[in-house]
């Protein structure tokens, strides 16, 4: 499937497909100030666009509903076995760790938790090495202990 790139003089760039029915199209816009949107439009329609402004949190949120649903579940969902739980957490942009390695947090010394897959667009990096680069959208498996998970979601945050 082609994915059709427009840029958007004074706006960004927009990058859309059209859907299997062939009367709608689906993507987003890129803007020059970093924000993204969700748009739906009509084929040959632009003015007929809807728009939907999405947080970083919610570009990985999403990101993950559509790429890996088996793998990740909704934020803060937890699943159990005896004393240890998952937790995935979205990398946004401007986080302390956006463009750095998994190295750098050092997840396990200061949370006891540890990451067990990550998910970039669609696909999963299970067991990432400590030079795996975290980028803004990734979505982030974590396995610990509640305390551990919820140091790791400091962490992540707020470095």
């Amino acid at each position: 499937m082609n994915i059709d790139v427009t840029p958007l003089p004074g706006i960004g760039v927009c990058k859309d497909f059209p859907l299997a029915e062939a009367r709608r199209r689906i993507g987003v816009i890129e803007h020059r100030d970093g924000s993204v949107d969700l748009v739906v439009s009509r084929a040959g329609d632009y003015d007929s666009t809807t728009s939907i402004p999405l947080s970083d949190t919610e570009i990985g949120v999403l990101a993950g509903l559509l790429g890996a649903p088996q793998v990740v579940q909704k934020t803060r969902a937890t699943h159990s076995a005896g004393e240890l739980s998952t937790r995935q957490f979205a990398i946004d942009r401007g986080s302390p760790f956006d463009g750095r390695p998994l190295r750098d947090t050092e997840m396990r010394t200061r949370t006891k938790a540890s990451v067990v897959a990550v998910v970039r667009a669609g696909e999963v990096t299970p067991s990432p090495g400590t030079d795996f680069t975290f980028i803004a959208g990734d979505l982030v498996v974590v396995i610990g202990t509640d305390e551990g998970l919820d140091a790791a979601e400091r962490l992540l945050a707020a470095g």
